[in-house]
């Protein structure tokens, strides 16, 4: 199961039907927050069959969960449950190529041909044209591979059992996208300053052949040597080729359409650089505060990961913009606003937050993914983004005003 972007409807999310580790020493229950569990209520109200939410500060965490772990057992999800970030993935695959850009081993208007020699060619797609800034900043005109040629009519629970198992190298993904003329080529005289946006997993399918192409390493071994060792992501792992999320997690279930009840969809394989990560609410806000607090980028990287673009009809909000593989919106009570991602796989949606200084982040899991109902799908990503803002538009109380000293230093 490939990840699925985040809002790009049934046909998308098609083609991902087509295509252990021991529990962590860091599950025991953190501290309860009462106006953070009244979120995650809400959001558990829309239908989730069980929600995951944790506040990480300067002054510790807080965290909140509602529904259950699996249906048939009923057992509450567990405190620091594993499961697919999805596209939140590409936040972490932009880290890794501004870090080489800030070694002076890249360069953020280098071509893809110039690292990838006639990896784009073909029906009009061109590598000469598209840069690691198109790539990482979503304007490069390259068409979804997961969203190619994808058919509604085979999103069945079926055709999901039949190929759960079945895994993609990055090299088949970017065939699919091009066997199509691209959305558009950027512009010849100044790709980099190309301002068109479309969302395509397809750029950090390429990203992450960026990375090996540069170090001669694998993708996961710099992800693992740069960012994860570093920080201590203990519970944060690429899954490769297996379809299994180690233990504790959730089961997570989708709703297709024409279906009546969730079916378990758990196993599947999660894609590459684009959107294969496993983590935890632990590790992945710890990963969102060192990003934009500094600790990974020098900053006049970090600089350019916030120069963004506006994009329109990918999310539940208003006034979205991206950067180089993050996002900013705006929120009531920040006049700065907030940097967020997200990423939707089969069963599972990640939704996250963090403040422009990296004081205080909120990370999530809603194990249900609803493709019955666009109109049910709309009310699970609005309550989890209105999860988000309440959190960092410092709203929530003692949480709020904890981590809200150090946002507004």
């Amino acid at each position: 199961m490939t990840d699925i972007s985040r809002r790009t409807g049934l046909a998308a999310a098609t083609a991902a039907l087509l295509t252990g580790a021991a529990p962590s020493a860091s599950a025991a229950a953190p501290r309860r927050e009462p106006a953070l569990q009244r979120h995650v209520d809400a959001l558990h109200a829309t239908g989730v069959t069980g929600v995951l939410a944790e506040v990480r500060g300067p002054h510790g965490r807080t965290a909140a969960r509602a529904g259950v772990a699996d249906l048939t057992a009923k057992d509450p999800v567990p405190w620091n449950a594993y499961y697919r970030i999805g596209s939140d993935t590409k936040t972490f695959t932009a880290t890794l190529l501004l870090q080489l850009v800030g070694e002076g081993r890249l360069k953020l208007t280098d071509t893809v041909e110039r690292w990838l020699p006639g990896a784009i060619r073909g029906h009009g797609n061109d590598g000469r044209r598209i840069t690691v800034t198109n790539l990482l900043r979503q304007t490069s005109g390259l068409n979804d591979y997961v969203a190619l040629g994808a058919d509604p009519d085979d999103l069945t629970p079926e055709a999901y059992r039949r190929n759960r198992f079945r895994s993609q190298t990055p090299e088949e993904q970017l065939k699919a996208a091009l066997s199509k003329p691209p959305q558009w080529l950027p512009d010849a005289g100044d790709p980099a300053g190309e301002r068109r946006w479309s969302y395509s997993n397809t750029n950090y399918v390429v990203a992450g052949l960026l990375v090996e192409a540069v170090t001669g390493h694998p993708w996961a071994q710099e992800l693992h040597e740069r960012i994860i060792e570093p920080l201590g992501l203990r519970d944060t792992l690429t899954p490769g080729t297996s379809s299994y999320v180690p233990r504790p997690t959730a089961t997570g279930y989708t709703y297709f359409p024409n279906g009546t009840r969730p079916v378990d969809t758990t196993l599947g394989f999660g894609g590459g650089a684009d959107g294969c990560l496993i983590s935890t609410p632990r590790d992945h806000g710890v990963f969102l505060r060192a990003l934009l607090g500094g600790r990974l980028l020098r900053p006049a990287q970090l600089a350019a990961m916030k120069q963004t673009v506006p994009v329109q009809d990918w999310v539940s909000a208003a006034g979205v913009r991206y950067g180089l593989g993050i996002a900013w919106r705006p929120v009531a009570g920040r006049r700065d606003g907030i940097w967020f991602h997200g990423g939707t796989s089969l069963g599972c949606v990640s939704e996250c937050g963090v403040t422009p200084d990296g004081a205080m982040a909120v990370t999530s899991a809603a194990f249900t993914l609803r493709l019955d109902s666009r109109e049910q799908n709309e009310r699970q990503s609005r309550a989890a983004l209105r999860m988000v803002d309440a959190v960092l538009g410092v709203g929530l109380g003692v949480v709020a005003s904890d981590a809200g000293r150090g946002a507004r230093g």
